[in-house]
């Protein structure tokens, strides 16, 4: 009987099923479960997998890096799960838009605290930079400093020595001895066959020290042959370079001397650079043999490397390829010596008989004056319309035969300026206003016909019809549609003017001076262009723009005075006083107008004309300070004492001033009425306390009567009025030490600097005390004291140069004129450093630059004056002398000392220039 058959028998397995799990069995897979093991770096199956997944182990990375990190240790109680715990979910697009919002979020948190961080980060990056500098930012101050290094420094730097030891920087060469011929003469006879001298052997002879035995057979050395044989050897060589016949050298030495410098290049290029620059003009002559400029580059290729024949023979086989080009043909005859160029010119003008280029060659080539007009006359037939041919054909003939052939030329070339007035220069009056008429209707554009006519019409005497002349020009030009250019017209009014016409110089300025301009920038552009007039030397054409000026501003007082010191530089004394007597008489308030011309009056010698433009000026300006001192010093000057007395007393009644009452006081003082001085000066310090000048005098007239006391007094007094005028401490301090209180006068000066901060002349003073004290060192202390509070100051700097000691003054100037470069006063130090080393020539330029930027110093001109009396001529003393007193310069330590002292009260600018030049001493 059969058994019966289970129901699970053939069935699959339920899912997880793992067989005796019910019996304790442990579940296990085998190989055939999972698959053949496989490497990490074995590839997968997808062969077209991305570049990160195309082995084993980058996908197993990868499963790892997608499995979320969940354990405790990535776990923080503030922030959570480092990772993202949704990272492996669908990201959507509210996803995408709670991003966004967290960035933007992110970013304007991270832009609230941008600058503070930056700040901050900034600081810390100097700090740092700071603790631990780059070493090129160690040296940055040093190496700014290289640029100041002027090329003499460098110079000066020295060498680096030499590192090396003793022994290899002096290697001991070996000493070759040359033998006697005694020597060879000994060994030969005793058959030695030594090469070297044995050093053991002695000083006793130069016998081997283990000596052979002689041969036999052995020569003698016979020492007349070998001088024999030697004067042979010259002989023959000397035979090579020697005629048999006559004994004479055949060689030229001054031949072989050119032949060798023929064969040294003249270029400066390299051999491989001409080689390949000779192919390359070989190729595109090759290329198109029809190219004029690579015929002629070829060719002055082998010129400049010295084969110059070679460059002929390429030039006349490029007049073979292209026989049309004007240069070509100029070039080969610039190549070719003279007789073969006229040949090669004449070959020229058959192929371009109309070449005005070639033409002008071939009358060059000539050297027979007939040759070169024959050559001329046969180019004019050919080309008649060159105005060029016929300019160099004219230059050649006589003026007759000139005139004639300019007839023929401006029929020729009708529109040539040029030629229509070069025939008029040579025509007579009459004719050449016809030349001109014809030339106007030929050419009605151009404006030199009309001018040549004007200047004709003026060198004949009719100046009337000068202006009609430039007026019909300006319109005739106008209607035929020319441009008139102001700038180039007023040019042609200076030509005018440096040819001596001066009446068409002036008709032009009046023509053209007001075109083109606005009515508000007339009298600004006007100025401007009298002072270039001036500085192009055309005196009259500045005069002419002066006039008219004041013609249209007649009430205006700055162009009056511009005209006024134009005519005092550049003209006569009529011309200035007339100018000046039509100024007052337009601006009779103008007190300066006034003071010139009784000025130009009084140095003319013509007193009373003075006295009499004073009296109208008085009359115009009743109350004027300066018209009563003018008229005070006039009389005083010419020793006119009483009127000059009256004058004061009736100025100090009518128009009381300080200045009045202080030249009241002066001309008391300097006539030696101290007494009436001194009530003078009291009665004007009652009104006007605060002027400093008057407290001055004061103590300088108690100085003068030896009363130190009052004069003391005095300066103080005026210090409490006046604690800002530096004079008045100077003076003070100098009285001080002049009695011997050095001490009270340092502190005066110290309480000036206090009350008066950055003022370089009590500085100055300071220094200058505690050098004549014999203090040097506190005074090169005060004076660094002083460059750094007054650091612009030039009188400081001045002084600073020459308390250095001699070597470190040069230093010094460098220094001070880099802080005041155009400071009168470093200029003229720096003048007498060279003048000190004996620089002449640099010294007189720094003087003369010194008195143009400032001609009002004094001192200049009398250090300028004494450099002339020891350097130069009597014409430069002279010219200095002059200028000076053109100048009449006013201020200066040294000058002032000389021309306000008393006694010197009427001397002249140039015995007070002397007398200052006298006193100087060289100790600089």
């Amino acid at each position: 009987m059969g058994k019966k058959k289970k129901p699970f028998l053939g069935m699959p397995a339920p899912l997880g099923y793992v067989p005796g799990l019910g019996r304790g069995a442990t579940g296990f897979t085998t190989r055939s479960d999972i698959g053949p093991a496989r490497d990490a770096n074995d590839p997968v199956d997808d062969r077209h997998a991305a570049p990160g997944k195309r082995t084993v182990g980058d996908q197993m990375k990868k499963n790892e890096e997608d499995e979320e990190d969940l354990n405790d240790t990535n776990y923080d109680e503030f922030n959570g799960y480092a990772g993202s715990l949704f990272s492996s979910g669908p990201y959507e697009k509210d996803d995408e838009e709670a991003d966004a919002i967290y960035a933007a979020l992110d970013k304007r948190m991270d832009e609230r605290r941008k600058e503070r961080r930056e700040l901050r980060e900034k600081d810390e990056i100097e700090k740092y930079r700071m603790e631990r500098p780059k070493i090129q930012q160690q040296f940055s101050d040093l190496k700014r400093k290289l640029a100041e290094v002027s090329e003499e420094d460098w110079r000066s730097i020295p060498e680096v020595g030499d590192a090396r030891n003793k022994r290899q920087r002096n290697p001991r060469h070996e000493k070759l001895t040359p033998m006697p011929d005694s020597f060879f003469s000994k060994h030969l006879q005793s058959g030695d066959k030594n090469t070297t001298v044995d050093p053991l052997q002695g000083l006793g002879g130069l016998n081997t020290p283990y000596p052979g035995s002689m041969t036999p057979g052995t020569g003698e050395l016979d020492m007349r042959k070998i001088g024999q044989a030697r004067n042979t050897l010259m002989d023959m060589r000397l035979s090579q370079v020697s005629d048999s016949v006559s004994g004479q050298t055949v060689v030229d030495p001054k031949g072989y001397l050119t032949d060798l410098n023929s064969m040294i290049p003249t270029h400066g290029g390299d051999i491989s650079d001409i080689k390949k620059a000779r192919l390359l003009l070989k190729s595109v002559r090759e290329t198109n043999p029809h190219h004029p400029p690579a015929w002629i580059a070829s060719a002055r290729l082998e010129e400049v490397t010295g084969k110059l024949q070679v460059a002929r023979n390429l030039i006349m086989k490029g007049t073979e390829m292209c026989p049309k080009s004007e240069d070509m043909w100029l070039e080969a005859a610039r190549l070719q010596p003279g007789d073969t160029a006229k040949a090669v010119v004449a070959q020229a003008v058959r192929h371009l008989p109309g070449s005005v280029r070639i033409y002008i060659r071939a009358a060059e080539l000539e050297t027979d004056g007939r040759a070169k007009k024959r050559v001329l006359r046969k180019a004019l037939e050919n080309v008649s319309k060159s105005v060029r041919l016929w300019k160099t054909a004219v230059e050649l003939e006589e003026p007759e035969d000139a005139r004639i052939m300019l007839s023929r030329a401006v029929e020729c070339c009708p529109t040539s300026v040029e030629l229509w007035l070069a025939l008029a220069r040579l025509e007579t009056y009459e004719n050449a206003r016809r030349v001109l008429n014809k030339a106007r209707e030929n050419i009605p554009t151009d404006r030199h016909i009309w001018i040549t006519a004007a200047k004709l019409e003026e060198a004949n005497g009719n100046t009337q019809m000068v202006e009609k002349i430039i007026d019909r020009a300006i319109t005739s030009l106008g209607a035929n549609g020319v441009e008139i250019n102001r700038e180039q017209w007023i040019q042609d009014a200076e030509e005018c003017d440096k040819a001596g016409s001066v009446a068409t110089c002036q008709a032009v300025i009046r023509a053209v001076i007001g075109i083109g301009i606005e009515e508000e920038d007339c009298k600004h552009t006007w100025m401007e262009d009298s002072e270039s007039c001036v500085s192009h030397g055309a005196l009259e054409c500045a005069r002419a723009i002066y006039a008219h000026a004041l013609q249209v501003f007649p009430s205006k007082k700055s162009v009056w005075l511009r005209a006024a010191y134009f005519e005092k530089n550049h003209g006569t004394r009529e011309s200035l006083e007339a100018l000046l007597q039509r100024a007052v008489a337009h601006c009779p308030k103008a007190e300066v107008l006034w003071l010139m011309g009784a000025k130009s009056k009084w140095m003319a010698n013509d007193v009373p004309a003075a006295r009499s433009i004073l009296a109208l000026a008085f009359q115009a300006n009743p109350n004027s300070e300066e018209i009563w001192l003018a008229a005070v010093k006039l009389e005083s000057e010419n020793n006119e004492y009483e009127r000059a007395r009256r004058l004061l007393s009736k100025a100090r009644s009518s128009a009381p001033t300080a200045r009045v009452f202080m030249k009241s006081v002066k001309l008391e003082w300097v006539l030696g009425n101290i007494e009436a001085a001194h009530e003078l000066c009291s009665e004007a310090l009652k009104h006007y306390e605060d002027f400093p000048k008057l407290w001055m005098m004061r103590g300088q007239i108690e100085e003068q009567s030896e009363n130190n006391d009052k004069a003391r007094d005095a300066y103080n007094q005026g210090l409490k009025k006046c604690p800002h005028s530096m004079s008045l401490w100077v003076l003070l301090s100098r009285l001080e030490e002049r009695v011997g209180q050095l001490t009270r006068a340092r502190a005066i000066l110290e309480k000036a600097r206090l009350k008066n901060p950055q003022t370089p002349e009590i500085w100055l003073e300071s220094v200058r005390l505690e050098f004549r004290a014999g203090l040097k060192n506190i005074s090169h202390t005060l004076m660094a004291k002083a460059l750094q509070e007054c650091a612009n100051s030039g009188n400081l700097w001045a002084e600073a140069v020459f308390l250095e000691a001699r070597p470190q003054r040069k230093t010094k100037s460098v220094d001070a004129l880099k802080k005041c470069e155009h400071d009168p006063h470093v200029l003229l130090a720096v003048a007498k450093l060279f003048w000190s080393e004996r620089k002449i020539t640099k010294a007189r330029e720094w003087f003369l630059r010194t008195v143009k930027i400032e001609p009002d110093l004094g001192d200049a001109w009398a250090l300028f004056y004494k450099f002339e009396l020891q350097h130069g001529t009597e014409e430069q003393q002279e010219e200095v002398r002059k200028r000076c007193e053109n100048a009449e310069p006013r201020h200066g330590e040294l000058w002032c000392a000389e021309s306000k002292h008393v006694l010197n009260w009427q001397k002249k600018i140039g015995e007070i220039l002397t007398q200052v030049a006298a006193k100087i001493k060289n100790t600089f």
